[in-house]
């Protein structure tokens, strides 16, 4: 890399360098969470203790997600070094992410935009801290993300090139390039018209991407699925997803359907629902989240009582996406008044008769209204209203009561994993058009991109974006392993959807004026990014799991 003679840094040491600093990372955050346990109630967590310190927890969940994002970066590189992939561009993403993410855990992560914790706020010692800048740590602050780092690699990204994704089987890269294909030829040209107009995605979309598998792709060969991974699930999701959040975010409801059925469904749900949703034939959409309750789901007050074979369905939800066009709801409902919290809960498969656009809600009992929003658009939001909206009795979930909230918790670690893969195609998509802009728009005499801080931005962007993709590979991953991932799920929802939003505001910078203009695609983009900290578990709510998780978790 240019600039620095004699370069500790080079392509020979820079994995070395790197495992040390690693040891050096997971150490520190050994010492943070004594601290932060402490704080707690030690051994035991004192959920009351836990939110009086969520200043400090939470930075130890994020402190936990960059060293596991470190983690899985350096194994991304031995795994492509294994199998002759290893370039320069992804040694030098190593070597960018390596020195950011360990200055940034020196001096302090960013947790919200006016929100900087440091190893001070969780309790840590000067000796703690001194342990932790080793010689690998020290040379890689210093030299990891300088600007000759940046500029080298914006140069050997200028014309697309962004790194091997790391995929290891050749199956998800024909995959991954169909639907690449697909986004490009199908969805990119017509994506911001839809957004524009605030239109739903057109059926000639979604019957093509019935054609192609994705409501299908996660459900077993046996009940009419392709029988595929969460891996392939992440890459499905994220190229529609750089195509247009709201094709990406199609799947999304069949995913959750699919896993509560395919989890806590009679045979004989599993037999209906399960061949139905893969072809495409239903259109299942969430409801869960009521006017006064979003992630207190224990506070969840939609009534469903029972009247021999059906139960009547009494209540309000809201932010119900999709709803009006699907064929049926994953209704989370209370079937017991006497029962307080998550006990008294029911999850229902409720069938509804598709909406028109002369009336949305044809079914009796039911009614709504769109709610307006500034991205995310597509599939449209809606809150519902039931009056006595009938539901036969065989359609709760696993035909029995009280255990709707178990049952949805099964597909927290799967919908966050695909939330993750959304949020890497939004930051994809805002690297590539920042880029585009970058190398296309002249001032003085030149191309924009040839100013360091536009062009070290943009290096930056593709650096983190690898940073999250490998990440939420890594979720998937051990999904697919039938392991539990409800921390590894959430650390990658939560570092994608911040990358999402980051990548984003820096693309609109790039464009200046023109990206806070309705013509340019980036300001599509940025209102599309901000609701990934939001929804699946708002940031806040998932650093709180991931912390307490971690606190509790027993190895």
């Amino acid at each position: 890399m240019p600039g620095r003679a004699g370069d500790a840094l080079s392509p020979a040491t820079l994995p070395g360098l790197c495992a040390e600093a690693l040891g050096a990372a997971d150490a520190l955050v050994a010492a943070l969470r004594r601290c932060v346990a402490q704080r707690a109630g030690g051994d035991r967590v004192d959920p009351a203790l836990l939110e009086a310190e969520q200043f400090a927890a939470h930075g130890f969940a994020w402190y936990s997600t960059y060293l596991e994002g470190l983690r899985q970066l350096l194994d991304w590189t031995s795994r492509l070094a294994a199998s002759g992939r290893l370039g320069e561009v992804e040694n030098l993403v190593l070597q960018a992410g390596f020195g950011e993410y360990l200055a940034q855990m020196r001096g302090g992560v960013a947790i919200s935009q006016g929100e900087i914790v440091r190893p001070a706020d969780m309790g840590i010692d000067a000796a703690a801290l001194a342990a932790f800048e080793t010689p690998a740590v020290r040379t890689l602050i210093r030299h990891g993300n300088d600007n000759a780092t940046r500029m080298r690699l914006a140069r050997l990204i200028e014309h697309g090139g962004f790194g091997d994704s790391g995929l290891d089987d050749e199956a998800l890269t024909l995959i991954r390039d169909q639907f690449h294909r697909f986004v490009e030829q199908r969805i990119l040209p017509a994506a911001h018209d839809w957004h524009r107009r605030d239109v739903l995605i057109p059926m000639a979309i979604v019957d093509a991407m019935s054609a192609m598998g994705v409501f299908g792709l996660t459900i077993p060969e046996a009940h009419g699925g392709l029988g595929l991974g969460k891996v392939a699930m992440c890459v499905v999701t994220e190229e529609l997803s750089r195509g247009y959040i709201g094709v990406g975010s199609l799947g999304t409801r069949s995913e959750i359907a699919a896993e509560l059925i395919r989890l806590a469904g009679t045979p004989a749900q599993k037999d209906y629902w399960l061949p139905r949703i893969a072809s495409g034939e239903v259109l299942p959409t969430a409801v869960f989240t009521e006017p006064n309750t979003g992630s207190d789901l224990a506070s969840v007050r939609t009534r469903a009582v029972k009247s021999e074979a059906v139960y009547r369905v009494t209540g309000n939800k809201t932010w119900i996406t999709h709803a009006a066009r699907a064929d049926m709801m994953t209704l989370l409902a209370r079937t017991n008044a006497a029962e307080p919290g998550y006990k008294g809960l029911s999850m229902f498969l409720a069938p509804k008769a598709r909406g028109t656009e002369a009336d949305a809600f044809p079914s009796p009992g039911l009614s709504g209204g769109e709610l307006r929003v500034l991205g995310y658009r597509g599939m449209k939001e809606y809150e519902l209203a039931f009056d006595s909206f009938e539901i036969a009795a065989d359609n709760l979930l696993g035909g029995v009561e009280g255990q709707g909230f178990k049952q949805l918790m099964t597909t927290f670690e799967a919908a966050r994993i695909q939330t993750a893969a959304r949020s890497v195609g939004l930051a994809q998509r805002a690297l590539e058009l920042a880029l585009s802009y970058a190398t296309a728009r002249q001032q003085f005499a030149k191309p924009i991109y040839a100013f360091p801080r536009v062009a070290g931005k943009i290096a930056w962007m593709a650096v983190e974006t690898m940073i999250a993709r490998q990440l939420a590979y890594f979720a998937a991953r051990q999904k697919d392993s039938d392991r539990r991932c409800d921390i590894e799920a959430g650390m990658a929802k939560l570092l994608a959807a911040r990358v999402a939003w980051a990548n984003a505001d820096n693309a609109v910078q790039v464009h200046g004026g023109n990206g806070y203009s309705e013509e340019f695609e980036i300001s599509r983009v940025l209102c599309d990014a901000r609701i990934m900290n939001i929804f699946e578990g708002a940031a806040e709510i998932q650093a709180h799991v991931i912390a307490r998780g971690l606190l509790e978790r027993r190895n």
